[in-house]
């Protein structure tokens, strides 16, 4: 059964690859999913461009396992030797945009759904969420799903990580700036210098060490990556904008960096949203501990999925390699689907 739920996982990555899927615009492949509920007598229920099911015999007395991943896709970069819309398959590779991330990790889940799907003797029940718009962080994916579908104990969000265990992820917080002054004549020299007060606030988000460090995580990273003051050479501009890149750890809440920012600089600060926060499962939670018998290995993850969203302990699982993510001509292994579908059911065995 294993093997058949395998091929049949790769011909729906195939399909999914051939259909454009950029966040917001995930009808056609929510349509493929749904296809493939319906095609192994599974119930499903839509919403938006979501996806979702509950495994057969789900009782409300059980604690509920959410598996997660998304069929959105970010736009091809212009380094693409490739039509990204095309599914090749050459030297064990599979090319296409989205191949990698995160179609090889939602097409193993949904195979690993379908083999517990009419299990009687599960431990826990199963609820399956193939989601939109996780590229853009958008309000119509995982985030608009959890009034919907039943509470969840805890997750499993398909990234690729090479089927080893994200037990912790970086949240973001981006902040718009703003350094304030005087407008005068350059010639002159008379006014206050707006670019001239951001450096000592930009210096500061380049030097400053959060106290506190994540065992997982390492530090909170801050990173200053656009700038914008003045409109013509003669004239001091009167205010410097400028973002912030904000790398979040589980040793704060996004709202504790923001209160830390706003007491030490001068500058006007905005994040743009407090809510992608850091995730993270305890090492000792049984499905980490169920990975780290076969043999996967643990560690923080610097990149940020929908596990931002969800207040449960979450854990990011899943074939393929982050570094190929939204890389030009991307691909994954067949193999590594292989492989996920393989361990995904081991691991779950072991609790289930």
């Amino acid at each position: 059964m294993v093997k058949k739920l395998t091929q049949e996982a790769i011909e729906l990555l195939k399909k999914l690859i051939s259909k454009q899927s950029f966040s917001g615009e995930e009808n056609e492949t929510a349509l493929l999913i749904m296809q493939w509920f319906s095609s192994h007598n599974i119930k499903f229920e839509s919403d938006k461009h979501n996806v979702w099911a509950k495994n057969r015999y789900f009782n409300p007395s059980k604690k509920t396992i959410l598996l997660n991943s998304h069929h959105d896709t970010v736009k091809p970069n212009k380094g693409y030797t490739r039509n990204p819309l095309s599914p090749d398959l050459e030297d064990g590779k599979l090319f296409g945009l989205g191949s990698n991330d995160a179609g090889g990790c939602l097409v193993s889940l949904l195979a690993t759904f379908t083999y517990f799907y009419n299990r009687e003797d599960l431990k826990y029940n199963f609820v399956i969420v193939a989601s939109a718009e996780e590229e853009n962080s958008g309000p119509n994916g995982l985030n608009s799903m959890l009034k919907i579908i039943p509470d969840i104990d805890f997750a499993i969000v398909g990234e690729p990580t090479l089927m080893n265990l994200a037990i912790a992820e970086k949240g973001l917080m981006v902040m718009n700036c703003e350094a304030k002054g005087t407008a005068g004549h350059a010639a002159h020299g008379i006014g206050d210098n707006a670019i001239y007060n951001s450096i000592e606030d930009i210096n500061w988000f380049r030097t400053y060490e959060f106290p506190k460090i994540s065992e997982t995580l390492g530090k909170v990273k801050m990173t200053v990556t656009q700038i914008n003051a003045g409109h013509q050479h003669n004239v001091i501009p009167a205010t410097c904008n400028y973002v912030v890149d904000v790398r979040v750890t589980d040793a704060y809440s996004n709202q504790e960096v923001f209160e830390i920012i706003q007491s030490n600089v001068k500058s006007e600060v905005c994040p743009r949203s407090l809510r992608l926060n850091s995730s993270s499962i305890p090492k000792e939670h049984p499905i980490v501990q169920a990975g780290i018998k076969l043999g996967r290995e643990t560690y923080g993850s610097p990149t940020l999925s929908d596990q931002a969203v969800l207040n449960c302990p979450s854990l990011k699982l899943g074939p393929g390699q982050s570094l190929r993510s939204h890389t030009a001509d991307e691909f994954i292994y067949v193999n590594e689907i292989e492989e996920g579908v393989q361990l995904y059911i081991k691991i779950l065995e072991e609790i289930v």
